[in-house]
């Protein structure tokens, strides 16, 4: 039987680990802003494209709608989004902004610079550690999906 390395070599725990530090880096910005980390996230897609379905939501954050829907009810109650049926398909709930939620898209602006900055990397390095990261992902997906 072959056992598990040490806790500081495993890579699972090197990514659980960084995952808890980049978000401990994001939560003076985002208490500034009366944001959670997946609350941001989700204004984020809404500020690329306003107007989603739920669903979309759901699958770009790799999030179900048991855990999506409480967090989008808690964003429409501060004022940030509007959560309505889609006409067209009265089982879709679409996403848009309200002019609070658009509103913060200029007081996080900097986020991304100021993490960036905080790592001390170079644009490449962090482009070739993001890249490595999601390719990591999607295979480690891919038999979620069914996928060999």
């Amino acid at each position: 039987m072959t056992e598990n390395p040490p806790l500081p070599q495993m890579l699972c725990f090197a990514l659980y680990s960084a995952n808890h530090a980049m978000q401990a880096a994001y939560k003076p910005m985002l208490d500034a802003a009366g944001l959670t980390y997946p609350q941001f996230l989700v204004l984020t897609l809404l500020w690329a494209e306003d107007d989603q379905t739920m669903s979309r939501i759901g699958a770009a954050l790799h999030l179900e709608s048991n855990t999506l829907t409480p967090m989008l009810k808690r964003m429409e109650a501060a004022g940030l989004v509007l959560r309505n049926r889609d006409p067209h398909d009265e089982r879709q709930v679409r996403l848009t902004l309200t002019e609070a939620g658009s509103a913060l898209r200029h007081e996080t602006a900097g986020f991304s610079r100021a993490i960036g900055e905080k790592t001390r990397m170079t644009g490449e390095a962090l482009d070739a550690l993001r890249a490595s990261i999601v390719t990591l992902r999607d295979i480690l997906r891919e038999g979620e999906n069914g996928q060999a």
